[in-house]
């Protein structure tokens, strides 16, 4: 529902009842994963997907009923040999479809969709299994632990449920959890399921170059909150960098060493100088981040890791540098190499091999719980 959040602002706003249908558990191979959402309202209009076209029919057809009846739904759609082309997956997976009819003056539905539609942190856990008089049932829970709505059980189940989504929260995970009716912390008769909103991650680009320009643009297009920093006033301009949220003047490392950093933050080294890259990297190849790539030839990287262990980084430490940064895609222009650089910061936080899948073997898609991937190694230059 989450997933839908600006649309749906617009909806409560214009005071139009609807019905969300939520992606709460994929199985195998599935074009979108646990959060993805479509929207009816009472005229018939749609907003967003479940399953990339597959499904979106009989999704719409289980929308309408919702709407007209108030009455929660989960199904199950799957592949099916005899009829893969009707109402199935033909990708081969199993998605479980969550229904819930949403009227506009709904308290903990409006509050959720607001706090998410801004940018907040809040985490929105709904009964996606169990009695049939909880099912569809919300509770919105805020980072600090406070929580609104009810689950229309007793009051243990809430505050279970309030505590397991804020622990789901803090670390920006969307999924399912188990507890029991009576609210134990175990396995029981309800499921919750739990989508969590955390404000967009941080993508740091260093250095104000003309490949900074694209990848700027490449990092709003995948959903980061993009920031721009070069030690030089007269490159890092609005004029030369419109799309980026954040424009810094500084020293990188100083600038790194005073800003806000998360296990989700990518940082990018454009400037392939020593005399900025040094420091920076010393810096960031100690910090708990998602990603660290740095630009240049394969001799500057030579020169680079040599002077890292000249002031005392360990193999361990240089093991995570990206670099040369991004996937060999013949890439030349500004652009391309932006797109080879983006698709490196994908590949190594979902788990991606950067390999054609063409030919392979590997999963098409990877880890959809919300965890961070590994981190594979770079294997090419941009």
């Amino acid at each position: 529902m989450l997933d839908i959040a600006e649309e749906l602002s617009r909806w409560f706003e214009e005071g139009r009842d609807f019905a969300v249908a939520t992606v709460v558990a994929v199985s195998g191979s599935a074009p979108r994963g646990p959060g993805a959402a479509l929207a009816v309202d009472g005229d018939g209009t749609v907003i967003g997907s479940v399953s990339g076209g597959c499904v979106e029919g009989a999704v719409y057809e289980l929308c309408v009923r919702a709407l007209g009846d108030g009455r929660p739904v989960r199904a199950r759609f799957g592949y099916d040999d005899e009829d893969a082309f009707a109402v199935g997956l033909t990708c081969g997976g199993v998605i479980d479809i969550l229904v819930t009819p949403v009227r506009t003056d709904a308290p903990v539905f409006r509050a959720g969709v607001s706090a998410a539609g801004r940018g907040e942190a809040a985490a929105l856990a709904r009964v996606a299994r169990g009695p049939v008089e909880l099912l569809g049932r919300a509770l919105l829970v805020r980072p600090d632990g406070s929580y609104e709505g009810s689950l229309g059980g007793p009051s243990e189940l809430e505050r279970t449920a309030a505590a397991e989504a804020r622990a789901m929260l803090d670390i920006g995970r969307t999924g399912t959890v188990e507890i029991a009716e009576d609210g134990a912390r175990c396995p029981g008769g309800v499921t919750l399921f739990v989508e969590s909103r955390v404000p967009p991650p941080r993508l740091i680009v260093f250095g104000a170059v003309d490949f900074a320009t694209a990848l700027v643009r490449a990092g709003k297009f995948l959903g980061y909150h993009v920031t721009v920093c070069d030690a030089r006033p007269v490159f890092a301009t609005r004029l030369r960098f419109p799309d980026a949220d954040d424009l810094v003047v500084d020293w990188p490392h100083r600038y790194l060493r005073r800003t806000a950093t998360d296990a989700r933050t990518v940082l990018c080294l454009l400037t392939h100088d020593a005399k900025f890259d040094v420091p920076l990297l010393e810096a960031a190849l100690r910090l708990p981040v998602a990603f660290v790539g740095a630009m240049g030839s394969r001799r500057t990287h030579e020169d680079r890791d040599r002077r890292l262990r000249e002031v005392g980084l360990t193999d361990q430490e240089l093991a995570r540098l990206h670099s040369p940064i991004g996937l060999d895609l013949g890439a030349r222009t500004p652009e391309e190499t932006a797109l080879s650089i983006a698709a490196e910061i994908v590949a190594a936080r979902r788990g991606g091999t950067g390999a054609p899948l063409t030919g392979s073997r590997t999963p098409i898609h990877h880890d959809t719980d919300g965890r961070e991937a590994g981190d594979p190694r770079s294997r090419a230059a941009a």
